[in-house]
Formats: C-alpha cells, structure tokens, sequence
C-alpha cells in the first residue's frame, strides 16, 4: 500500500455519493507497500479501503481480483469484500484511476512472525488454494519467467549502482531459470505476494489476507516458495528451517504436496527471490518524484537468492519426510 495520487475532498465526496455507506467521516493515506494508492477511509456507516490502482495493474485484470475476493469470501476464506456501488458495480473511477471501495478487515500485520505465525500462514494459503480451485477467472502471471527479462530490461545498466556486480547477477540468473523452470505442476489461482503486511492476525490468531493484486494463475508451489522467502528469513537474512518446516507442515496439512512439488522447491523458492528482487530493484530506481512511498530494498532479496543457489533440496528448507 501507498499514496501516488491524491484526492481532493471535492472528488472524494462525489466518488463516495455513487456508495450507499453514507458520508465521509475521514480519509487518510496509507504508506505502507509499494504498488497502489490507499486510503483508510471512514464514513457514517463504518471503517474502509479506498484503492485507487496505478503501476503495474492492468485496468482489465480489475474483475479478476475483485471477483476472486467474493468467490473465497463465499468458500469461507477470511479476506475483504469489494463494495459494490448503488449502480451494482464493484469499479470506479477517481482521481483519473480505476478506483474501488473495501471492506475493512480486522486485524494487524506481524513484524516478527514466530513460528505459530508461519504455521497459520500455511494452512491459510492452502485453504485458499483449495477454495479458489473452482474459480472461472484465469489471469496469466506477467511477474513470471516470460515477464523477468523485460522487467529488468527497465534496470539493467543501473543496478550496479545498487551494489556491484548485481547487473551480471541477474543476467545470469535469467539465463538460469529459462533453462530450469519446472512444467507439468499443479496449477490454480495464487495470492502471489502473501508477505506478513498482507496476513492479520487479531489477538494472536489468523484472522484473514488482505491484498489480492497480484493473484494470477500459476504453480501452486510457487505460492509456497513465495511465502518461504516472504516468512521464513531472520533480519540478517538468515534462513529459519524451524519457520520453514512449521509453515511447510501447516500447508501439507490442509493440501498435500506431490513427490514433484518438492523436488521442485528449490527451484521455485530461487525463482521467487528473483522476481521479488526485480520488482523491488525498478520501484527503487523509478520512485515518482513526491510520492508518499518507501521502496523496500533490493538487495534484501539478492541475499536470499544466494541461499537458494546454494541448497540441494527441499529437506533443507525443513521439509519433514
């Protein structure tokens, strides 16, 4: 979450006239995350979510995440609802974006997730898994393998000057997973970015996901290999198998992981510490001037990486037998 673009008081009264949740109360900007505009937003009839979506979120893609959150709301997932506007539509327009209204989910983020936490996390996202396996939607994931060369493109020639060597790290990096990347795994819909500002927690238990604009169609694994970057690293990006076996356990207890999804891990946790270190290197290079943002650092995720070339299978991300 961010503020990119902000909202007049005139343009927010009018957006939120088209809502039956009664007048504005207060509405503050969000700093936290890195992709779209938020603002906590409060009215006569409650607290709320206002998005406004900029970056790399398709306008066209917008129904896609507004009708996954209703479709794992009905499957009994945890997660906020879109509001639909009085016209029946979830989207609208402010501020010259695409804008939409969401409930506010109760709960806060944990900035040092135990292992309890890690554990909830994996049962969460398989839960979500499952539930989202008769979802129609399908959206390809542009942050994937074909999407990391043109991402870098945006980069490339700058990112020794993040820390040296990273642009012919990279580049071989790239090389490396169009030779490797597994095919012929489970497939659905993913959450693509369950970082722990994107899970709640309400008086120590899980309590919901938030952030579903990444979500896409892709290995379900590859979720997992995202959460173990995302969960499982100390500050001094020290790897915690006890982290790592605890969400991995919590997962495997909800949905099984194939002989194949396994022995694919390393491999996807290696491709999900690349692709989060290209994200962050472009937003750290391309922050627009004045913008109420605070991109997070690449080189957290460079580190990282160099864990996962270094392991020689799953057991050493604390897969139990």
């Amino acid at each position: 979450m961010a503020v990119y673009t902000e909202v007049s008081d005139e343009e927010l009264t009018r957006f939120v006239a088209g809502y039956d949740i009664g007048a504005v109360l207060a509405c503050k900007g969000i700093a936290e995350g890195v992709e779209n505009t938020n603002y906590l937003l409060r009215t006569e009839k409650g607290s709320f979510i206002l998005t406004l979506y900029e970056k790399r979120v398709r306008r066209e893609d917008l129904p896609f995440f507004l009708d996954l959150m209703e479709h794992l709301a009905g499957r009994g997932v945890s997660c906020p609802l879109p509001v639909r506007r009085r016209d029946g539509a979830a989207l609208g327009e402010l501020a010259g974006r695409p804008a939409a209204i969401i409930t506010f989910l109760e709960g806060v983020w944990i900035r040092r997730p135990h292992v309890e936490h890690c554990a909830a996390v994996g049962r969460a996202l398989a839960a979500m898994h499952l539930a989202a396996l008769d979802y129609a939607g399908r959206r390809p994931n542009a942050l994937s393998v074909p999407g990391w060369g043109p991402l870098f493109a945006q980069a490339e020639g700058r990112a020794d000057t993040v820390q040296p060597g990273l642009d012919a790290a990279v580049r071989e990096e790239l090389a490396f997973h169009a030779a490797h990347w597994p095919g012929e795994l489970p497939v659905g819909t993913i959450h693509a970015d369950l970082f722990p500002d994107n899970v709640f927690f309400l008086r120590g238990r899980f309590s919901g996901l938030i952030d579903f604009y990444f979500a896409c169609t892709d290995i379900l694994a590859y979720d997992v290999a995202i959460c173990l970057n995302a969960w499982c690293f100390e500050p001094d990006q020290a790897y915690n198998a006890t982290k790592g076996r605890a969400l991995l356990a919590g997962y495997r207890s909800v949905r099984p992981l194939s002989e194949a999804e396994i022995a694919a891990l390393p491999v996807l946790a290696r491709g999900a510490a690349l692709r989060f270190l290209l994200t962050r290197l472009v937003d750290w290079l391309n922050v627009p001037p004045g913008a109420l943002v605070k991109p997070k650092d690449p080189v957290e995720y460079l580190k990282k990486l160099r864990f996962h070339q270094r392991v020689a299978g799953a057991a050493e991300y604390g897969l139990d037998a």
